[in-house]
This record gives C-alpha cells, structure tokens and sequence, in this order.
C-alpha cells in the first residue's frame, strides 16, 4: 500500500505570517552577533522578508 501526502500549505497566509514573525524576530535578536554576521545575515533576512511580504499581497489579491 501506498501512501502519498500532499505538503502543500493548507493555510499559506496563515504559515506566510509565522515565518514572517520568525524573520522579524531573527533581526531583532542580530544586535547579539558579531559584526561580521550581522553583514552577512542582515541582507539575507531583509530579502527574505521582502520575499514573504510579496507573496502574503499576491495571496491577498
């Protein structure tokens, strides 16, 4: 028997939000990084949060 699972987001604005809230919280917490990962992390975070909040309005549309 086989089973086959779909992992599809049953609620993406839902889980979009969460890991909106995750982002937020990792740039507030960079202030206890070193220099040198604060320069590495920080374009990262700020791109994948300008990545979420693009799908949360396309969702929204």
């Amino acid at each position: 028997m086989e089973t086959s699972f779909d992992f599809q987001p049953v609620y993406p604005h839902h889980d979009l939000l969460i890991e909106l809230g995750r982002i937020e919280m990792a740039m507030e917490h960079l202030a206890h990084r070193s220099e040198d990962e604060r320069q590495v992390l920080r374009p990262r975070l700020q791109s994948r949060i300008s990545r979420l909040r693009d799908e949360l309005q396309s969702l929204e549309v």
